[in-house]
């Protein structure tokens, strides 16, 4: 089993931030895989989270949006870590990065952004830094408008 978490902050409040860009990816990627675009996300009390699971080319994949908030995010990772017992090698965490321009991304193991609660919720939770990270830009900050990443994060995405 492969479990890839997004990561994001639950509610509509915060449904088009930068900062729940790990939850869009989530689901986009199963609704490509369902070819689906309405695909029930079951809220499981117990884990935390959302959790989609696909079956594709006989793998099974377990998607998790965690329902703590960005920066508690670590607790469900690890919940759901120890209920299927899901090695470190299979999981695979979705965020946002700052470092990264808006349109890019870089799957790296071990190597995340000089600062993101979630990130580190999860390193901590884990007591490892040695997981597959999906680092998606959300850079897209003009040099004279240079907001505070804190605040920048929480911003929802532009048309432009």
């Amino acid at each position: 089993m492969i479990l890839i978490v997004g990561l994001g902050n639950p509610g509509k409040k915060y449904e088009n931030n930068r900062h729940n860009v790990g939850y869009m990816f989530v689901d986009f990627y199963v609704n490509e895989l369902t070819g689906s675009r309405v695909h029930e996300f079951r809220f499981n009390k117990t884990l935390q989270s959302e959790l989609p699971m696909v079956k594709k080319d006989g793998k099974t994949i377990l998607f998790a949006k965690p329902q703590t908030f960005m920066n508690r995010s670590g607790e469900a990772v690890k919940k759901i870590m120890d209920f299927y017992k899901i090695p470190l090698e299979s999981v695979f965490i979705a965020h946002d990065d700052l470092d990264i321009p808006l349109g890019k991304f870089h799957i790296q193991k071990a190597v995340g952004p000089k600062l993101h609660n979630g990130i580190t919720s999860v390193e901590e939770r884990l007591g490892t830094k040695e997981f597959t990270r999906i680092r998606i830009g959300i850079e897209n900050r003009s040099p004279e408008d240079r907001i505070p990443g804190e605040a920048y994060v929480l911003q929802n995405f532009s048309e432009e």
